[in-house]
């Protein structure tokens, strides 16, 4: 069976392998022994008694040396739990960071609120944003790249000062059971009549796959919805005799 290869470039990208500088026309060949019978000892001058045993130093982690052993996936994740390499270690190609993915991002949900953007002082106004998993194509670093986005929460933004933080988009009333001006996980009352300009900024988790299957981005990428015109109005009663199928000319008929 052939040995398991790995692109060392997209691997960089991630952040798990270390830089090199061969071009693939060299090949290093290293090693050590050790006579039998005989001990490593510690040199002069050491601070340390000439002759008493030194530990051997410990095995730092090689990602090519473990390719020639073991599978990718095995790698990578010995990759992972492998300690920082040392500062005087020659950089490599400098790990993916959200930030990088901005340019993929979803476009920015639209706010609706029930019913038909209005609503009554004192009482639930609904609101409904729509979200969801969604996947972009493109180049990063020149190299072909899927970013996958995962909605993970939602900051309601109310037009009077008020905001909360959600799970979920929300749902219409009618998708809930539930009666018009009911209270909902993403309702709001607004306190006094006027227009308010509302919104939702939505974060996502972002997970990449350069061609070699999905990886996650530590981050989240927020993006900000457009505003979107609340009217409140004030509901007044009244006690009367008659209704207005009763008596048309009624006040308030």
């Amino acid at each position: 069976m052939d040995a398991p290869t790995c692109d060392l470039a997209v691997l960089q990208l991630l952040g798990f392998c270390p830089s090199v500088d061969n071009d693939g026309s060299e090949v290093g060949i290293g090693g050590e022994q050790n006579t039998p019978g005989t001990d490593p000892v510690f040199n002069p001058g050491d601070g340390t008694d000439e002759g008493s045993e030194s530990s051997p130093p410990p095995q730092e982690f090689d990602f090519e040396t473990c390719l020639r052993s073991w599978s990718f996936i095995d790698c990578f994740r010995l990759a992972e739990e492998a300690p920082p390499a040392e500062e005087n270690e020659a950089p490599g190609i400098r790990p993916i960071t959200i930030s990088d993915l901005a340019q993929f991002a979803p476009a920015p949900a639209a706010l609706a609120g029930e019913p038909d953007n209005v609503g009554i002082a004192g009482m639930p106004t609904n609101f409904v944003t729509n979200a969801s998993t969604t996947t972009q194509t493109g180049t990063l670093f020149g190299r072909p790249i899927s970013v996958r986005f995962t909605p993970t929460a939602y900051d309601f933004h109310y037009g009077d000062g008020s905001t909360t933080t959600t799970t979920t988009g929300g749902d219409s009333w009618a998708a809930l059971g539930q009666a018009q001006f009911t209270p909902t996980s993403t309702s709001h009352a607004y306190q006094d009549r006027g227009i308010y300009a509302a919104d939702v900024d939505i974060r996502y988790g972002a997970e990449i796959d350069f061609g070699t299957g999905w990886f996650p981005i530590t981050g989240e990428l927020t993006t900000d919805g457009p505003p979107q015109q609340i009217r409140i109005f004030e509901a007044h009663t009244a006690l009367v005799a008659h209704t207005c199928n009763e008596r048309p000319d009624a006040p308030g008929c």
